[in-house]
This record gives structure tokens, sequence and C-alpha cells, in this order.
């Protein structure tokens, strides 16, 4: 009986929570299939799934290089809280796929530079990109779920994500 006497319902339904919190935390910084660490610790993933599975209206995706990035993680080695997690990288499109993305005319797609592009995903840009970004695209994109910026390149068919904890459509 011991140490458990003082615990009520509440306090072992918040401990369950905060094993399982712990748990997806884990998994999301973790070095798995599809990840590369550089110098500073930083994981570079490749791999496509978790990706196409959250921007469906991209379509088919290849050539991935992306981050998953904890907001407010403490380092100081505590159990963790609740974190943000911002996705953010690169990955190529079908040949075309921008073209008739940017083509829809309620779209209106401007011109504007990614901000807030982190060093390790820096060399997988491509160079002289001519990004376009659209409010109402973004909106579609989110469905109002969470919050991000995609940023198309017309020339070589590649988006840059921005994202902070995008979820799976609810249709998909």
């Amino acid at each position: 009986m011991g140490g458990m006497v003082g615990l009520g319902r509440r306090e072992i339904l918040g401990l369950g929570a905060a094993v399982t919190l712990l748990a997806a935390c884990t998994a999301c910084t973790g070095t798995k299939k599809g990840e590369e660490a550089d110098a500073d610790g930083a994981k570079v993933r490749t791999d496509l799934e978790p990706l196409e599975r959250r921007f469906a209206g991209l379509g088919p995706l290849s050539g991935a290089h992306w981050l998953g990035i904890g907001l407010g993680a403490d380092t100081r080695g505590s159990v963790p809280g609740p974190t943000d997690v911002r996705v953010v990288g690169t990955a190529q499109l079908k040949a075309g796929a921008v073209a008739a993305i940017t083509g829809v005319s309620l779209q209106s797609f401007q011109p504007e530079t990614p901000p807030r592009l982190p060093e390790e995903i820096a060399e997988f840009v491509p160079e002289g990109a001519r990004w376009v970004r659209s409010d109402a695209f973004d909106r579609g994109m989110t469905a109002g779920t969470y919050t991000g910026g995609f940023y198309l390149d017309p020339g070589t068919d590649t988006v840059y994500f921005d994202t902070t904890n995008p979820s799976v459509p609810a249709d998909g």
C-alpha cells in the first residue's frame, strides 16, 4: 500500500496522462528510419508518409527534408509539459503540380519569401527559388485545425512548409 495511499483518482489519471505525453514526445524527437542527425543534433527527416498524410492537398511528394522541432521544450531534463511541434521543411511535388495549384484564380498567390528558415533545412532549398504564397491556400491546407504557411516555387515544383502542430485531416 505504501506510496499509493495518498493518490486519488485525479492524481492517477494525471500521472497516466504525463506518461502518455512523455512517450509521445519521445516518439517525435528520436532518430528513426528516414532521419539524419546533423552536427548540432537536429534530426533532418526524409520520410514521406507523415507529410503526405498531413499535407494531402499537395499530392504525392518526393525528396523531402524536414524537421519536427519541439517548441518550448525544457532542456533541463525535467518531465515535459505540453509541447507544440513545428514541422518545417521542403519537398518535391509532381511535375506541373505547382502550376496547377497556383493556376486556381481564387487562391491569389503572391510572391513572398519564407521567414524563419532553419539552417538545417537551408541546404535543401532550391537555389534562386521564386516563392509564392496564398492565405486562401494556407487556410485550405490547414482546414483551420493548425497554423501553417505553404510556399511554392513554380520553377522547381518545390514546396517549403512551416507549420505548427499539423494534424491529419479528419477525412484522411
